[in-house]
């Protein structure tokens, strides 16, 4: 699904990636960990194509990444679902409306749409909330959405970036169940977090590998946590 083949990745002179060589396969569950400022983040933006590698080879759905143009990235980027460490929402659209935009973008809103957006608010369970303002939610409910408004395309990947950072233990738990549960339904899932008790919590239900970022280089804990 996606293969990194001795990628790094530069900032003018900052080296923040070096060598990184490693395949996500359809259906996987990955977790990223590392300190602050390892390049968790920019790892991400590679795998969504918000970055391109200054080193090596990078494929995406069996295409070679190098010289795509703004179509290709567009088509590539409607197969994955995105969360972003800051879950940043329209103000001026309800929830509702926010988590159905990704459908609008991409040109795909119909009658048949309607109840696939009520159904994966309830999912994440926040039917109740549909027409409350993105200021009125509280942070557990913010990531909820963040999480529906990934997934309402129906990707085959999801890349999430510390979905619970901000969030009391319960609700996190509430978070990781829920991608846990794409995972089920064969969706690969990749979730970059410095919170190592996540990823204990997810050792009975799921079988992940544990990627380490740490001085621009990547290692692979292996299967099982």
């Amino acid at each position: 699904m996606i293969a990194f083949d001795d990628v790094g990745f530069s900032y003018g002179q900052d080296r923040i990636l070096s060598g990184v060589t490693l395949d996500i396969p359809p259906g996987s569950f990955h977790f990223l960990t590392g300190p602050s400022g390892a390049g968790k983040t920019t790892f991400l933006k590679l795998c969504y194509l918000a970055l391109t590698p200054t080193d090596g080879r990078m494929e995406l759905f069996g295409r070679d990444a190098s010289g795509m143009d703004r179509d290709d990235v567009a088509e590539l980027r409607g197969r994955m679902g995105v969360m972003h460490q800051n879950c940043a929402f329209l103000d001026h659209l309800d929830l509702r409306t926010n988590v159905a935009l990704p459908l609008r973008v991409a040109g795909r809103t119909g009658k048949g749409r309607e109840a696939d957006i009520d159904d994966l608010l309830d999912w994440v369970g926040l039917s109740a909330r549909a027409r409350a303002m993105p200021p009125e939610l509280s942070g557990g409910e913010r990531q909820r959405a963040a999480l529906a408004r990934a997934v309402i395309v129906a990707p085959d990947i999801v890349l999430a970036d510390e979905p619970t950072g901000n969030l009391d233990a319960e609700m996190g738990e509430r978070v990781l169940r829920l991608l846990i549960e794409l995972n089920r339904l064969g969706k690969a899932v990749l979730i970059a977090t410095h919170d190592l008790n996540l990823i204990r919590s997810a050792k009975s239900d799921v079988t992940a590998r544990v990627l380490r970022l740490a001085e621009g280089r990547m290692t692979v804990a292996g299967a099982g946590l």
